[in-house]
């Protein structure tokens, strides 16, 4: 990701929803707009993936999530294992080196991930209370440095799709590694906990 996002602190990724999905619940590539706080579109985001995956898998599939620039300049790479419960995404600058990973932790009452930069470090930890289902808190070294939140759409967008709008708030004064690893948790939490479709709802 380009240095140009280094002064913000909170953006917001929001899913593109196909038409075709909304009236026929077949599963389609996931898209995202990543917007800056002025409203501006500065990254698209596209899943890679096969059909298959994507019908029987649904929200445990694996996944490349491709993310650039509006004119087309690679800026990340986001890619998902197949794992049944500790999922996991990789996150992997334009030449593919690694910015660093997201993985889920076990716990019985809340939702649990692990940060972690490039050596394995553990970096931050990201925990969503169970009574606030929408609100992923980040912590490091158990102080509250940032939040990731799914914003409430309305009742019609809610019922009929599972598109689904995050906010992300970064760390003061955060390097880019790190904001690009945090970048990455949100699709993950995306797929891990809101990614269902229609016909379920």
């Amino acid at each position: 990701m380009q240095t140009t996002t280094g002064g913000m602190t909170t953006l917001l990724v929001r899913q593109k929803k196909e038409w075709g999905e909304i009236l026929t619940s077949f599963e389609t590539r996931n898209r995202y707009e990543i917007i800056d706080p002025a409203g501006e579109v500065r990254y698209l985001a596209g899943e890679e993936g096969g059909f298959i995956m994507r019908q029987f898998l649904q929200s445990l599939r694996p996944f490349t999530m491709r993310i650039a620039t509006p004119d087309g300049q690679s800026a990340l790479t986001v890619k998902r294992p197949f794992r049944f419960y500790f999922h996991r995404v990789d996150v992997q600058g334009p030449s593919g080196e690694a910015m660093g990973s997201v993985e889920r932790k076990f716990s019985w009452l809340r939702r649990m991930y692990r940060v972690l930069d490039p050596a394995g470090r553990e970096i931050y930890t990201i925990i969503g209370p169970i009574l606030h289902p929408w609100t992923f808190r980040i912590l490091e070294n158990e102080t509250e440095v940032g939040r990731i939140s799914k914003k409430w759409s309305g009742l019609g967008k809610e019922f009929f799709t599972d598109a689904d709008t995050f906010s992300v708030t970064f760390p003061d004064n955060l390097d880019l590694q790190r904001k690009c690893t945090l970048l990455g948790a949100v699709f993950l939490i995306d797929f891990a906990h809101f990614e269902r479709k229609r016909s379920n709802k």
